[in-house]
């Protein structure tokens, strides 16, 4: 189910989002028409890809979805919040005589999955939030809100290379884990009292298969009844708060 994008979540025409790449905000991602010959709909893709912005070419109809009003050809969807770097905060983390523990998410697209697991983890204490910067949910008012605030209050890192950022952590001395139903191990097996990242991953497609070979533990929720997985969400905090159960003991 679809939900109507709220107008702080977005500008749009030409004119408003250059001005927006030109500034300081943080841009989630761009949309411009497909097959559309504007001179100015190219200063905007060259200007987005300065900025590293992800860029979707979208028919004028998913334009037209998101706002009734004159977009001419563009909306620059801009986050409400400021993105951390996974290696300072882990760096920060240590500095601070902490463990750390991240959370990856694996392209989870579901923005209320996304704000509802954000919630879960600093409430649980952990240290950030990293997911990959194509394929992941947008982070926009409705994740806000699902979040209770929480997005406010704990480190967000997106990355636009998920398999380098996997290996700088485990330079970084953090255990990986993964986690599935089709883990090879129970979570109460896997010792995560030491710095660790928990890898959680879609509901339609799971944890890509490259980024579980990076893993150094490959978990699974044990479960005995007819349905044999959960939502993300849910998962993601039996497997956070079985990690702080480890740590408190």
């Amino acid at each position: 189910m679809s939900h109507p994008q709220k107008p702080s979540d977005f500008v749009f025409g030409l004119h408003s989002v250059k001005e927006t790449l030109l500034s300081e905000k943080e841009i989630e991602r761009v949309y411009i028409q497909k097959g559309a010959k504007n001179e100015g709909l190219k200063e905007v893709m060259q200007l987005a890809k300065q900025r590293g912005a992800d860029i979707a070419m979208v028919p004028v109809e998913k334009l037209n979805r998101t706002t009734r009003k004159n977009h001419q050809g563009v909306i620059c969807f801009v986050s409400p919040i400021h993105f951390a770097e996974i290696d300072n905060v882990i760096s920060s983390v240590y500095e601070r005589g902490e463990t750390p523990l991240i959370i990856v998410l694996d392209e989870v697209t579901d923005v209320r999955n996304f704000g509802a697991i954000t919630r879960t983890a600093e409430c649980a204490g952990a240290h950030a939030i990293l997911f990959p910067e194509k394929g992941s949910a947008r982070i926009g008012s409705d994740a806000m809100k699902t979040s209770s605030g929480a997005l406010n209050h704990i480190p967000i890192c997106r990355t636009k290379n998920l398999i380098k950022s996997l290996k700088d952590i485990k330079a970084h001395g953090l255990n990986l884990v993964a986690c599935s139903e089709k883990g090879n191990k129970a979570i109460y097996d896997i010792d995560m009292t030491g710095p660790t990242a928990i890898i959680m991953g879609s509901e339609e497609r799971g944890i890509k298969i490259d980024h579980i070979s990076e893993a150094n533990d490959f978990g699974q929720i044990p479960m005995t009844g007819q349905v044999k997985s959960m939502n993300v969400g849910v998962a993601m905090g039996i497997i956070t708060f079985e990690a702080i159960r480890q740590r408190l003991k």
